[in-house]
């Protein structure tokens, strides 16, 4: 068995074999983070450490999408790869008193991290989902765009600037012709994969989630093998996060924020709509309103307890049924 940090950047690799973590033993190496440099890497591994692909354990930081096409590569070939979260491997660097940052000690970090902590291994997202979340991110820059140009249009409006009106207005018709195919590639994607069609026709029995959240929903909870509601609500920061320190700190307990900035947005409108349109999370608001509660954490209950009838009607593949009265 042997422990490999790589820490990846855009254009390399940063490679760290631990040999010996007590004794202060490495071997490093640099690679071009390139396609066709990968059998290069994993035939300097298995060189140097005289293991087998399946004995291999390297240790990846989460980098946006550089680390993506490494970690796919590394585990076909049947290496265990583990993408790490890079605050919490921050945070056990600084436990351990490290201070500085370069790409050598990061990379030694994620091996140190991964050798002390054992993570589980890392499973990628089925192909399917992979391409339905490619889609959905880029619905979602498309409608940012349409947004910023609707925004200089109405200024241009303003001023009376008839040619800004008119550039803008042939931008805004290509942008939202592009978004109509976009949609249309997505509802296609979801026809011709039957298990994720009736995963989408599930979530919206939920009342208050629609066409938009049951897609962005369909994708993130099927991303992963979550084996709770909880879990799956930690992994979206939907779990409240306690300040208290004796009588000097008391602050209010706010969402963790974690995973998906878009899914909680998302979510949070669904949320105000549930909370008067859905029986099960209408009485979990009222009944903490009641008790004298914020209203924004009485939503950030609501979303989290919408995720968690989400979970479970994916879960038993039954339409959503009503606990409480919808009366």
């Amino acid at each position: 068995m042997a422990h490999i940090g790589i820490d990846v950047s855009k254009n390399k690799l940063d490679c760290m074999w631990v040999r010996d973590l007590e004794a202060g033993k490495v071997k490093p190496k640099v690679f071009p983070n390139r396609r066709d440099q990968y059998p290069e890497l994993l035939h300097w591994l298995e060189r140097n450490t005289g293991e087998s692909p399946e004995a291999l354990h390297v240790y990846l930081e989460a980098t946006g999408i550089y680390h993506e096409p490494l970690a796919y590569w590394l585990h076909e070939q049947g290496v265990r790869v583990y993408v790490l979260n890079p605050a919490q491997v921050r945070f056990h660097a600084q436990g351990m008193g490290v201070r500085n940052k370069t790409d050598r000690k990061d990379s030694m970090m994620l091996a140190r991290y991964g050798i002390e902590r054992a993570p589980a291994p890392w499973q990628p997202e089925p192909p399917e989902v992979r391409e339905l979340k490619r889609l959905l991110g880029r619905l979602e820059a498309l409608e940012q765009d349409i947004r910023r140009e609707e925004n200089r249009l109405e200024k241009a409006q303003f001023s009376e600037d008839a040619l800004a009106q008119e550039s803008i207005g042939n931008v805004l018709e290509a942008l939202r012709e592009e978004h109509r195919r976009l949609q249309q590639q997505i509802d296609d994607h979801f026809d011709v994969h039957d298990h994720l069609k009736r995963d989408r026709a599930l979530l919206e029995s939920i009342p208050g989630i629609g066409r938009v959240l049951s897609a962005s929903m369909t994708a993130t909870l099927r991303s992963r093998a979550f084996k709770s509601a909880r879990q799956a609500a930690a992994f979206h920061g939907l779990v409240p996060v306690q300040q208290e320190s004796g009588i000097s700190v008391q602050r209010r307990p706010r969402l963790a924020k974690a995973g998906s900035s878009r899914l909680r947005r998302k979510l949070y409108m669904a949320a105000v709509t549930a909370a008067h349109h859905n029986a099960d999370v209408r009485a979990q608001y009222q009944r903490l309103l009641r008790r004298g509660k914020a209203k924004m954490a009485a939503i950030g209950a609501a979303m989290r307890k919408l995720l968690h009838i989400a979970f479970g009607v994916l879960k038993s593949q039954q339409p959503y049924q009503p606990r409480c009265s919808t009366g």
